[in-house]
């Protein structure tokens, strides 16, 4: 039983490390602007490209990759400049304090995942892993609440510094994928907790998507091009629980990136 507990302990403390999402006016700019004015990638692990490999050394613990969707449409659409400044593990505060100086007068698109991290995603996915079924419902309720009380007031915060900082650009706020494909057999967590973390991913992407047009950004969904590549599809673009590499899990490979993000911020930019 000592073992045991031990055991649950670490995989709770590793779990609770390595699952962080590693860690305007109304007026926007034209696409053409975009498409020749300065690019911004900005936020969090969704964005820095955790799970799809080929990391950039310079990097460091941001895991910035060159399969992520922001190099991805940097190499196809070569702007004028480009700045990756996305990076594992980023909160809303985090991108305020050190992901904002490459904004400026002649950005011309600006594109960020971030809320993520806020709304305790690290802790809702350990909790899920090792607890009951209403043990992970009550800790996703209590995410909710979060997402309901505090998370747009942050997310005002850095939609209203982008604005400010770069003017003229238009701004593409992507969501996050729902992370189960539902009614499906696969082994591991209970098709309820698999349904509840679907259902908090909506949650999520809806507060994101009314907070990003109340500032007159875009909304990027991913949720339809993720469609039949959750995890137990079969095709899965996102990692279930790797304990090879615990960082990793939950996070889109590179297909999901290539696939299911960057068509996205293609057709949005």
């Amino acid at each position: 039983m000592r073992r045991f507990r031990f055991t649950a302990y670490v995989t709770s403390l590793l779990l609770a490390t390595g699952l962080a999402l590693t860690g305007a006016a109304a007026a926007q700019a034209s696409p053409q602007l975009a498409a020749t004015g300065g690019y911004v990638a900005l936020g969090d692990s969704y964005s820095s490209g955790v799970g799809a490999g080929s990391y950039i050394s310079s990097s460091g613990s941001c895991s910035r990759s060159t399969k992520a969707y922001p190099y991805l449409w940097n190499a196809a659409h070569a702007p004028s400049s480009f700045a990756f400044t996305a990076c594992s593990g980023a909160t809303t505060d985090d991108v305020l304090a050190n992901q904002l100086g490459s904004l400026g007068s002649a950005t011309g698109l600006v594109s960020i995942t971030i809320g993520g991290n806020d709304a305790g995603f690290a802790d809702v996915m350990t909790t899920c892993v090792l607890s009951s079924d209403s043990g992970c419902l009550s800790r996703i309720n209590t995410a909710k609440a979060y997402v309901d009380s505090t998370l747009p007031g942050k997310l005002d915060n850095v939609y209203n510094a982008i604005s400010t900082r770069a003017p003229s650009a238009r701004v593409v706020v992507l969501g996050y994928p729902r992370f189960y494909m539902l009614g499906t057999t696969c082994l591991g967590l209970s098709e309820t907790k698999r349904a509840a973390i679907n259902g908090a991913a909506d949650y999520l992407d809806a507060a994101i998507a009314k907070r990003a047009a109340d500032h007159g950004f875009t909304f990027g969904d991913v949720r339809s091009t993720f469609a039949g590549h959750e995890i137990c599809s079969g095709s899965s673009w996102l990692h279930s629980l790797n304990w090879l590499n615990v960082g990793e899990s939950y996070h889109p490979t590179a297909a999901g990136q290539s696939g299911g993000y960057l068509p996205v911020l293609t057709s949005a930019a």
